[in-house]
């Protein structure tokens, strides 16, 4: 299939599919005497692969790497690795859900105190902002899943501990 077909099959445009096998994610298309490119129909599979896992986060990187083990592996290690990428992933969402709860909290509370001290015709001392701590996130380990972190815990003890 030439590339215009491809394109229309997967909806990405010519540019995207050139620049995906540049990169090595879409293998080189083979040539025809003319000179146009012409990829196989397992082509249109690896792009919407491709596609899926950007609209679900993954780095152009971290696809290049799972899409080059592929041939290497059998279906058991390929599948066990897919399920590590999908954790590691579902790890680093959890830990940016987490960094952006506690940024919210924070930010409401300094909206809070501004208010306040320049009601009282003051300025707020920046040192005086304590920040909601965030543990730092997760890393792969080769050979085992990632396990998603637990919440900070929030007590009147921890937040006195940090003061």
């Amino acid at each position: 299939m030439k590339i215009g077909e491809l394109a229309a099959a997967t909806g990405l445009a010519t540019s995207a599919i050139r620049f995906y096998e540049q990169s090595g994610l879409l293998p080189p298309a083979q040539r025809a005497a003319n000179g146009y490119r012409s990829y196989p129909p397992e082509a249109v599979e690896r792009l919407r692969f491709i596609q899926v896992a950007q609209a679900l986060g993954f780095s152009l990187d971290s696809l290049r790497a799972g899409l080059v083990d592929r041939g290497e592996l059998s279906p058991d290690e390929m599948h066990e690795g897919m399920l590590q990428r999908l954790d590691a992933r579902l790890g680093e969402i959890d830990h940016m859900l987490l960094t952006l709860k506690a940024q919210r909290k924070d930010l409401l509370t300094v909206r809070e105190r501004l208010q306040a001290t320049w009601a009282a015709g003051a300025c707020l001392d920046p040192a005086s902002v304590e920040l909601t701590p965030v543990a730092p996130a997760p890393v792969a380990s080769p050979g085992r899943r990632v396990t998603r972190a637990p919440a900070p815990a929030s007590t009147p003890a921890r937040r006195a501990q940090r003061r």
